[in-house]
């Protein structure tokens, strides 16, 4: 009776992230893809009520946009921090803390001006951008598709300078720019957490 030959191929394996060695940052946020996905479906949504809401004035748009800065800043936080250790992701955390930070204050002193509240968010804008930069270019040899997370934060201090720069006195336009910026990083980001999602489960 004839043997069958053996093979020395191992056959393909998947495994979770958190066994994956040497890239802990992506398997990091490739734990809390949801997360980064609801950061951009928020965005989406407050980007499309800002061209709906009706006789929107400039302080209840800026208010409006702190109670976004507030859920983002969350949502960051607890991608930052859960699944696994959150060193690798330190400045994911950053995100989440300074919206969480602009948000409150927007929130629970309505008194301010409605441009110094604007100053305020182009500022968090400012430096949401710079720290998610910062993560981009940390996971520049860990995943293709990085550009993504380096794009909106570049697009955020884009828009966060721009509003210093030319600030803008009608309510109406700045909803459109505040808007069109928030559909924007929403789309990004989800464009990012969809790739963060195939790295979920990295076949070997």
């Amino acid at each position: 009776m004839s043997q069958q030959p053996s093979s020395n191929v191992k056959p393909k394996s998947s495994y979770p992230p958190g066994s994956v060695r040497m890239r802990p940052t992506l398997d990091a946020l490739a734990r809390n893809w949801g997360w980064v996905m609801a950061r951009g479906i928020f965005a989406i949504i407050f980007g499309f009520l800002t061209f709906a809401w009706p006789g929107l004035s400039l302080l209840t748009l800026v208010i409006f946009y702190g109670a976004y800065a507030f859920v983002d800043g969350v949502t960051a936080l607890v991608a930052a921090v859960t699944k696994g250790a959150p060193a690798p992701r330190w400045w994911l955390a950053l995100v989440g803390v300074v919206g969480i930070a602009a948000g409150m204050v927007t929130l629970f002193y309505p008194g301010i001006t409605g441009i110094v509240l604007l100053y305020f968010i182009a500022f968090w804008a400012i430096a949401i951008g710079v720290f998610q930069v910062i993560g981009g270019i940390a996971m520049r040899k860990e995943i293709e598709g990085e550009w993504l997370l380096i794009l909106s934060g570049i697009i955020s201090v884009a828009f966060g300078c721009f509003m210093i720069v030319y600030p803008v006195a009608g309510a109406l336009s700045v909803a459109f720019l505040i808007g069109s910026f928030a559909i924007l990083q929403g789309v990004i980001l989800i464009a990012f957490s969809l790739r963060l999602r195939t790295m979920a489960q990295v076949t070997i």
